[in-house]
């Protein structure tokens, strides 16, 4: 069976024959792992737009500066991922400033600590409309984009250890990453044909704001000192050291590149060897 390639330039773009200056749109990028991805995609020579809620702007805007300083073209774009008339606007304001858009990186995403039977109806959907509609509306948004250019692209989401392994008080959040492994590999089957590669990665432990809460919250609910719950999960990861959101910026680099051609509707731990798969 044939797929259709609705690009007459798609087999230059999947064997890195084309050259044109590429562009990536990275959500969550005010702090974190967001920052790491967008500073390393800048490096590898990218222009980057980076985006986080309004409440980062000046975050935000501090991330813009540092790529623009190294040479590449950058801008700092607040809005919610979770909605869709926002998420729409960026994508298409990106592609006006930008010429394209080549790379989208879905990383904006909350986390929420604590027993599902006191999580209420309202936690579970505002933790939904961030980690999951958030994602798929850039999905959706990056591939229409991509599709009227006729410059295929990667498409990169925000998974995590938990969507392979929940833990105990993670309930909501690993049920949204667990989903979000789901909707990356619908796309890659829906937009193979257009040379649209659709990867997840799947952070394990990480030294960001983001884990401090959740030692923070778990240490509460275990009866510890705050600190001992991270210190008693790190013992699982085998390479003996939390990680830095450098060592997932590394492996988008590599989803981002045309390195990962080959690779689509996969979401692959990065987690220095907690749960293998």
């Amino acid at each position: 069976m044939t797929n259709p390639l609705p690009t007459k330039n798609w087999e230059k773009i999947m064997s890195g024959q084309e050259k044109s200056p590429r562009t990536a749109l990275v959500t969550g990028a005010a702090r974190g792992i967001g920052r790491a991805i967008a500073l390393r995609l800048a490096a590898d020579g990218l222009d980057v737009a980076v985006n986080d809620v309004a409440a980062n702007s000046d975050q935000l805007d501090e991330v813009a500066e540092e790529i623009a300083a190294m040479g590449a073209k950058s801008t700092g774009i607040p809005a919610d991922v979770s909605d869709q008339d926002a998420v729409q606007s960026t994508v298409e304001r990106v592609a006006d400033e930008f010429g394209q858009l080549n790379v989208m990186v879905a990383n904006a995403g909350i986390a929420d600590v604590q027993p599902l039977l006191e999580t209420t109806p309202e936690d579970f959907d505002h933790l939904m409309s961030i980690n999951l509609r958030g994602v798929y509306l850039c999905y959706t948004a990056a591939a229409r984009q991509m599709i009227s250019q006729g410059t295929g692209g990667k498409i990169i989401g925000a998974a995590s250890i938990v969507a392979h392994r929940p833990f105990p008080l993670l309930g909501t959040y690993s049920t949204s990453k667990w989903a979000v492994r789901g909707l990356t590999q619908s796309a890659a089957m829906e937009w193979a044909q257009h040379g649209i590669t659709v990867n997840a990665y799947c952070p394990g432990i990480v030294g960001t704001g983001m884990w401090d809460h959740i030692d923070e919250k778990l240490a509460e609910n275990e009866g510890l000192r705050k600190g001992a719950a991270i210190e008693k999960y790190s013992e699982l990861i085998h390479l003996g050291r939390v990680s830095v959101p450098e060592d997932v910026a590394r492996f988008v680099s590599y989803l981002a590149s045309a390195d990962s051609d080959y690779m689509t509707g996969q979401s692959v731990m990065i987690d220095g060897g907690i749960q293998f798969t």
